[in-house]
């Protein structure tokens, strides 16, 4: 899902400029949640190419297509001073087979996330602590009859996490390397789709998240990410996720993000592989 990857560098040792600012890439992408960084994740990094004392923007789409199900995503994050975040996603699940199968009320579910990220410490590349950033999304079910049908307590809650990104020159065979973990505290059924807290348990819990991407050259970037679920709901268990992803970073401006997704068990119906494709405009 919508991978954010900061793969900002070049190769061989040579790292990218484009233009004045930031270098090409350590914007990122946009995560499923409208915050920069990774796919089904944020990462440490801010949106956008503002350095001190500038603004920088994202505005991006998102679809990731299973088969059973659909998500549609759209957002705009703003970043200032390489200090702050601020971030809007609107998402819309569609139920597909499950609102056929079962005859649900609704054949889709919507959620809004408005995101809060600051930049603590660190740097991704020039400083010898990592980019540590402090993270909080607060999410709205916009459609919560069959949320609370299943078992869920609540309509809306907040996410806190915290990221750490480092991108290590040459750290692969020469290739430039970039790392990503998060940790984060949160209660949301499959994102908070399904709403807050369930009938199993309803309390936050700790969940980890990571990240791996290998810089190919000063445009292309490869690599894998994995987002630890919770499992609130007794109706259905909810699977961890990971993706591999390839990114594309023609300039500043733009950066495409296709990848694999494999999604495991969603609302009862298990094996959700699909597809993930995301595009970003930034300024």
């Amino acid at each position: 899902m919508r991978l954010t990857y900061l793969l900002g560098l070049c190769l061989c040792g040579e790292l990218a400029v484009a233009g004045e600012g930031r270098l090409l890439v350590t914007g990122g992408a946009t995560s499923l949640e409208g915050a920069a960084g990774g796919g089904i994740m944020p990462w440490a990094v801010l949106a956008g190419y503002g350095e001190r004392g500038e603004w920088g923007a994202d505005v991006f789409v998102t679809r990731v297509e299973t088969g059973d199900y659909r998500l549609d995503v759209a957002g705009v994050a703003a970043a200032y001073g390489n200090r702050i975040e601020l971030s809007y996603a609107r998402q819309r699940f569609d139920l597909g087979t499950l609102a056929r199968d079962l005859r649900l009320p609704d054949n889709s579910l919507s959620q809004d996330v408005l995101g809060l990220k600051l930049r603590l410490a660190g740097d991704l590349i020039y400083d010898r602590l990592p980019q540590i950033s402090l993270g909080l999304q607060h999410k709205r079910q916009r459609d919560f009859l069959v949320p609370s049908l299943v078992g869920a307590q609540r309509r809306e809650d907040s996410d806190g996490y915290l990221a750490a990104s480092r991108l290590i020159l040459g750290g692969a065979f020469g290739y430039n390397l970039l790392l990503n973990a998060n940790l984060r505290y949160s209660r949301a059924n499959e994102l908070g789709l399904l709403g807050f807290g369930g009938d199993r348990r309803d309390r936050h819990s700790w969940l980890k998240e990571g990240s791996v991407a290998v810089l190919l050259d000063r445009h292309w970037a490869v690599g894998i990410e994995y987002r630890e679920k919770p499992d609130n709901l007794s109706f259905a268990g909810e699977s961890d996720w990971a993706d591999l992803f390839v990114g594309y970073f023609p300039s500043k401006n733009l950066a495409v993000v296709l990848a694999y997704a494999r999604l495991g068990e969603i609302a009862t119906l298990d094996n959700q592989d699909g597809v993930y494709l995301s595009v970003q405009g930034s300024f």
